[in-house]
């Protein structure tokens, strides 16, 4: 009979990395690795940026794991890196981009790996018309399934107004896709 080991856990990974295993370090990042990639794909909406975002992700993850206390679960705290990271790159761009310019997204029919409904072209062309703000609570919320008061530690803000903001973006999604809709009708 073959036991198969119980898989470590997030904590106890980052005690053997911040001992210098690598093999513990590598875990993490294949443990974390995609995830943050649909992430990273979902905020900036283009493969090759999304790729070069994790890896900044990691990097930065990797920097500041000595700083990790372990008050919040280590996904919460890679989540709170990812956040910042995300904001930086698209304070960096500073434009917002319509649904028109999208064409066949390319950049998104390479990510083989992603699954159908994080590739497809309508919802990355309307979180591009969120706010960074935005498009960041929905995120968290909608993809990566955290509490408002997750949100809301992550943001440095309250659960109710993560709440808030969360329900401005749908309602902003929604108004634009309607919006798109009904012009889409009237050709």
């Amino acid at each position: 009979m073959h036991l198969t080991p119980f898989p470590s856990t997030d904590q106890t990974l980052v005690a053997k990395a911040l001992s210098g295993s690598q093999r513990a370090w590598t875990k993490l990042v294949r443990r974390y690795e995609q995830e943050v990639f649909n992430h990273a794909l979902r905020m900036t909406g283009h493969h090759d940026d999304a790729r070069d975002l994790t890896q900044d992700i990691f990097l930065a993850v990797f920097r500041n794991l000595p700083s990790f206390r372990g008050d919040a679960r280590f996904r919460t705290w890679l989540y709170r890196i990812a956040k910042n990271r995300s904001i930086d790159l698209l304070r960096k761009r500073q434009k917002l981009v319509s649904i028109d310019t999208l064409g066949d997204c390319p950049e998104l029919s390479q990510a083989g790996d992603v699954d159908h409904f994080h590739d497809n072209c309508e919802v990355i062309a309307l979180l591009r018309l969120l706010s960074s703000e935005q498009r960041l609570i929905l995120e968290l919320k909608f993809f990566q399934q955290f509490t408002f008061e997750e949100i809301g530690a992550q943001m440095n803000t309250s659960s109710n107004t993560a709440k808030t903001r969360y329900y401005a973006a749908l309602n902003k999604l929604k108004s634009t896709s309607e919006a798109n809709h009904d012009a889409a009708q009237s050709l």
